[in-house]
């Protein structure tokens, strides 16, 4: 079967149904229904330009149940792709909660691509870079300057990784996999340097939250130093921050604030994020819960300065959930009328057959897109197997549960 032919179009097809009628946003399911979001996708590419000129940022986006957020970050981590950015993929779960940095820096390592590769972005950038270029020469300043306030194990092992990529790939794999999130020992580190003629060096430890934003600054920089634009970080699921504790809570409202204020401890990186979350998160939660008030009291009641500083930029990530979250629109009757059509024509080269119209679901300005297409798909599927048939589809509303779960309580 040649790629392209008729057999695999049909595999094709189907596969994109089947993820619109689940919602999963495959990379076939968004290329063929598009984002629907011209505005977005405008600050977008804006927000992704600056950061590839190194001012970090983000934005925050919003909308309910179904309303298409996954589906516009495939779509929107495929523009990235498209101009050269390395894309990483973060659903923030019980395993990667927002308040933890080292397993979130892991997600978005583990997630990383990049345009027509198969492998993890970082072990694609090591390999793509020139060690005579005047880009390596430049990350290996940037890394042992003080300015890159970097622990001392990145600059040697960047040094070594140029000495033994061709003669101890082994090594140099083990190198790699430290930037990526994987311990490094500091004594057979030093050894090596010593063997390679670098003399003593002091290699303190490190906590580790602070090696995890230690290396998310250095990817981002490694990625730029081998010919990428940058690094786009994109979030799902970000609500799931309302079901942790009082205090896991302000831990995540900072990380969020960090994010999107581009605050990651070092000027000019080549990094953007953007955020998705539900809509009524600040009725269920900021008010619902009042943590507006809550958290920051909580957390300087215990009187220290680490806590004022928890609670200004949990402040700040509040602020930021409150005033600039950016709604996904509603679709239009021409989006919704192009849909149609699309999916209409995909059903009818998917399964060999003429569909007829449907009625779907009456359009209302508070029907979603995903049950707009799940109603037709549905519909189609029913008359396919009885012409006869005329469905009616009935929409039951799934609200957001913020309810805390002790379950998702960790360490970080």
């Amino acid at each position: 079967m040649s790629d392209g032919g008729p057999v695999d179009l049909v595999i094709r097809q189907r596969r994109a149904l089947e993820a619109l009628r689940a919602g999963v946003p495959s990379r076939d399911a968004v290329g063929l229904l598009g984002s629907g979001q011209a505005e977005i996708e405008d600050r977008f590419l804006a927000l992704v330009e600056r950061a590839g000129g190194g001012d970090a940022g983000g934005m925050l986006l919003g909308g309910g149940f179904g309303s298409g957020k996954s589906h516009l970050l495939q779509h929107l981590a495929q523009l990235a792709l498209n101009a050269g950015f390395v894309v990483s993929r973060v659903v923030i779960s019980k395993e990667t909660p927002l308040h933890d940095p080292v397993k979130v820096f892991r997600a978005a390592a583990d997630s990383a691509v990049v345009a027509g590769r198969h492998g993890t972005a970082i072990a694609e950038a090591a390999a793509e870079l020139d060690l005579d270029g005047p880009p390596y020469a430049e990350l290996l300043r940037w890394a042992g300057a003080p300015a890159s306030d970097l622990n001392p194990r990145f600059a040697a092992a960047l040094l070594l990784f140029a000495r033994l990529r061709s003669r101890d790939v082994e090594y140099a794999d083990a190198l790699v996999r430290f930037w990526s999130g994987d311990p490094l020992a500091a004594p057979e580190l030093r050894r090596r340097l010593r063997a390679h003629g670098q003399g003593p060096v002091t290699i303190p430890p490190v906590p580790a939250r602070e090696l995890a934003a230690q290396r998310l600054r250095f990817a981002a920089k490694l990625f730029a130093a081998a010919g990428f634009a940058g690094w786009v970080v994109l979030f799902d699921e970000v609500e799931l921050i309302g079901r942790y504790s009082l205090q896991q809570r302000a831990k995540s409202y900072a990380e969020l604030a960090r994010w999107v204020r581009g605050e990651h401890g070092s000027p000019g990186l080549p990094i953007a994020a953007v955020l998705a979350m539900t809509d009524d998160f600040e009725a269920a939660v900021l008010a619902g819960k009042n943590d507006r008030e809550l958290v920051p009291a909580r957390v300087r009641a215990k009187e220290t300065s680490e806590a004022g500083e928890l609670a200004a930029r949990a402040e700040a990530g509040m602020r930021i959930i409150d005033t600039e979250m950016t709604l996904l629109a509603a679709p239009d009757a021409a989006e919704l009328d192009a849909a149609y059509a699309r999916l209409k024509e995909l059903h009818g080269v998917a399964f060999g057959w003429a569909p007829p119209d449907v009625a779907g679901l009456e359009r209302l300005g508070a029907t979603r897109m995903r049950q707009y297409v799940r109603a037709w798909i549905n519909e189609w599927d029913l008359v396919r197997l009885d012409p006869d048939l005329r469905p009616e589809t009935v929409v039951v509303e799934v609200r957001s549960d913020y309810r805390e779960d002790s379950d998702l309580d960790s360490s970080g």
